[in-house]
């Protein structure tokens, strides 16, 4: 690199960091803005960002190869196409894509065109599940791609014409609307009648409805905000967790790019209840097309007087959101994660407690939800307790999103009450010879048939979203081995059970495959399954064999046995 070329990157960088916010929080947007102008990170941009912030320049490197979308030690092409490889797409022959783009391309995975024009790279999850197989380009999401179509998207990424072709691939199908879909919803009008009561009445009313947390592990939404209401602080912070990463969910993308206004309005209630006067909204990277429009509408949100100073003429309620991006780590999901990845470092887990309640962002009381528990907490404002609690079970309640997919004629997001059972959803999605239903993604469980009488609840077989059937013709073990090879990618490696724990396991799932694997064998296997769940550091962690154990329980007769493939 010549010196007028330095020069640039030392401005370019100077500039990024602060209207980042001038501090270490600012090192993944600053990366991010790295790779799109400069297609890679090298060592003096390293240095500079590290002498700007006043750091270590191992611990920006450590934060870049973190990351898989910022991992910059290679040049990338000026367009990077990243193929979904996780189970849905797995399931739609994503392997006859990959190879037409090696044909194309004239590169195999991981490489770039001598030209420097594309880069080509397998992801995981791209929340298409209901439209694949997927492609990213840049930040162009391309839907139900077939193998006759790669000719064409290359064409169209080197006249410039992708992005106009492909600006409406972001919605999926909605199958079956509920009691938040069906409304007829005006922004702010949710937050007028909130301002007019205290926040311990808002409060209040979060509790007695029993809304818990949509990610997965329900915990109570209310006893949280109460936690975090109490604490002592002038900074508070509210953080929507955006970061859908789980195999099979993509309901959150549909709620941001549908009904982004009321996941706001939702922030803007938890930031009243507890006294906060900031919100991040953690964008999973693979999700980069949707953050122009959602920071269109916090523009016209504050055009509007709905965010910023004195929220409509309340005196003391001031309330500001920012989207920040995350750049392509599972584990982010997990909310201590989140938060070590939003002030700039390496998304690991934290040791709790403490708890991000008392110490979240930047030491400060933080309550972490996701996409959907915002958007419920905004409905039981507008219609009230009663509303919500008509729906549901008696330690769940209200409705849930799924987001369906595999072996069945009506994929797509379906809003309904908690407490139906999995035939029912099998049902609804018209699912064709059904033997498995994976309920909760990779991190999930896998029900065998004689089961599909059990209800989907926190008490009974807890989910965060994702269905994914699988038919009579499905390896299951084909199933095992793909999210397996999910967890080995994306464990962060802190902590020994999971990161070497499903390395073996991984192992298992092979021998299995190829019929060399001894029922003793199969034992230990299950022993180091229960080890990892109880020794893993975060809850991601724990779950990581959870798939694979139930597989083995409710379907020894299919993978044990095995005779080697012909040929």
């Amino acid at each position: 690199m010549n010196s007028r070329k330095r020069q640039e990157l030392k401005k370019d960088i100077g500039k990024w960091i602060e209207s980042y916010g001038g501090g270490r929080s600012s090192i993944l947007s600053v990366l991010e803005e790295l790779i799109k102008k400069y297609k890679r990170i090298d060592g003096f941009a390293l240095q500079e960002i590290a002498f700007k912030l006043g750091i270590h320049p191992s611990e920006v490197y450590g934060t870049s190869t973190f990351y898989s979308f910022l991992d910059g030690r290679e040049e990338r092409g000026s367009h990077t196409i990243r193929l979904c490889k996780t189970i849905s797409c797995h399931m739609k022959e994503k392997e006859r894509i990959a190879k037409q783009l090696e044909n194309e391309l004239g590169i195999a995975f991981g490489e770039t065109t001598p030209d420097k024009r594309f880069t080509l790279e397998y992801c995981n999850c791209l929340g298409m599940c209901d439209q694949g197989p997927a492609l990213l380009i840049d930040d162009v999401l391309i839907p139900k791609v077939k193998p006759h179509d790669i000719p064409e998207l290359i064409d169209s990424c080197i006249r410039g014409k992708l992005k106009e072709a492909y600006r409406d691939t972001v919605v999926s199908t909605v199958a079956q609307k509920g009691a938040l879909l069906l409304e007829d919803y005006h922004p702010g009008r949710i937050l007028e009648k909130v301002l007019l009561a205290k926040p311990e009445e808002i409060l209040k009313d979060i509790e007695d409805a029993g809304l818990r947390g949509r990610g997965g592990a329900g915990f109570p939404t209310g006893f949280k905000w109460r936690l975090a209401m109490e604490e002592k602080g002038d900074l508070k912070y509210v953080v929507c967790n955006a970061d859908e990463g789980e195999p099979g969910t993509f309901k959150d993308r549909f709620l941001l790019h549908k009904h982004f206004s009321r996941v706001i309005e939702g922030m803007c209630v938890a930031a009243y209840v507890i006294g906060a006067s900031k919100g991040y909204i953690y964008l999973r990277g693979e999700y980069s097309y949707l953050k122009e429009r959602m920071e269109e509408t916090i523009s016209q949100w504050k055009k509007d007087g709905l965010l910023g100073e004195d929220i409509l003429g309340k005196k003391g309620f001031s309330f500001d959101v920012e989207v920040r991006m995350g750049a392509g780590a599972y584990i982010c999901g997990e909310e201590t994660a989140l938060i070590e990845s939003l002030e700039g470092n390496r998304g690991e887990p934290r040791n709790k407690p403490p708890f991000p309640v008392d110490t979240g962002f930047l030491g400060d009381p933080t309550i972490v939800n996701n996409v959907e528990t915002f958007l419920w907490a905004s409905l039981i404002c507008e219609k009230g307790v009663e509303f919500f609690q008509q729906y549901g079970t008696s330690k769940s309640k209200g409705s849930k999103f799924f987001s369906v997919s595999g072996d069945c004629r009506r994929e797509g997001i379906y809003e309904l009450p908690f407490g139906i059972t999995i035939d029912k959803i099998v049902e609804l999605s018209e699912g064709v010879d059904i033997k498995a239903v994976q309920v909760g993604g990779a991190a999930g469980e896998c029900i065998p048939k004689r089961d599909f009488h059990r209800t989907i609840a926190f008490e009974a077989v807890p989910t965060g979203g994702s269905i994914i059937l699988f038919n009579k013709d499905r390896d299951l073990l084909d199933v095992a081995e793909n999210f397996m090879e999910f967890f080995v990618e994306e464990s962060c490696g802190q902590c020994t059970p999971c990161r070497e724990g499903t390395i073996k396991i991984l192992e298992g799932v092979r021998l299995l495959k190829e019929g060399r694997c001894s029922m003793s064998h199969l034992e230990k296997l299950m022993e180091l399954s229960e080890t990892i769940e109880l020794a893993s550091k975060c809850g991601l962690g724990q779950l990581s064999v959870k798939a694979f154990k139930s597989i083995v329980e409710n379907f020894k007769e299919e993978v044990l046995g095995r005779l080697p493939e012909e040929g």
